[in-house]
């Protein structure tokens, strides 16, 4: 069985945030992979699936970013998971807009979601990282992150949240090489067509003579 745990703040008002991306990658995994409906558990909103034979219990913690390790400790222990078998996405600064890395374990570099799930499961925990860029000073970070994305955002973003749902299966069985490198592909943009070479002339001129 895995735990999946979303990071995001409750609330219509933070739907669309940039702090709310791992909201929106669950909601996404749980609707393409047909889990069941979402309830009220373990301090957040919780909904069962089964992901290529392998369990997943989706949660999303409703206590407010810096109170997610709450959450999350309540469920893991309930199923007597160990951390190692928590899948936690967030979104990540220090990665340009639309890229991903997954990692085992880690710091928190001052992600208060990230700061709360350490302090009350510790470290060895797996974590999808997706990039949403960093507006350039650390006093513009509290804004930016409570901010939603803009509409220029929406193409990257829509991709990025699609592949992670279509390529998790991968990672559920514990391939990450694998899940990396079909979301990768998936939001790469395409390769422009190389221009066709201009047919060689005939020798016979354009039909306008040496006019001007």
């Amino acid at each position: 069985m895995r735990l999946l745990v979303g990071l995001g703040n409750p609330g219509p008002g933070h739907a669309r945030n940039r702090h709310n991306i791992g909201y929106m990658a669950v909601d996404e995994i749980a609707r393409r992979h047909r889990f069941g409906p979402w309830k009220r558990h373990f301090q957040g909103l919780v909904a069962e699936g089964s992901v290529d034979g392998e369990k997943v219990l989706a949660l999303k913690p409703t206590t407010f970013m810096n109170l997610s390790g709450q959450s999350a400790a309540a469920a893991l222990r309930f199923y007597k998971l160990q951390p190692q078998e928590m899948i936690v996405i967030h979104d990540e600064l220090d990665l340009r807009p639309g890229q991903v890395k997954v990692k085992l374990g880690g710091g928190h570099a001052g992600h208060n979601g990230l700061r709360s799930l350490d302090a009350h499961v510790g470290r060895d925990y797996w974590r999808i990282r997706l990039g949403i860029g960093h507006p350039g000073a650390p006093e513009l970070v509290h804004d930016y992150i409570l901010h939603d994305f803009a509409r220029a955002d929406e193409p990257w973003l829509k991709r990025l949240i699609e592949a992670v749902a279509e390529a998790f299966p991968l990672l559920a069985a514990g391939d990450d090489g694998r899940f990396l490198n079909k979301v990768v592909v998936e939001t790469s943009p395409p390769r422009p067509a190389k221009p066709r070479p201009a047919p060689k002339g005939d020798g016979q001129g354009d039909g306008h003579g040496d006019g001007v």
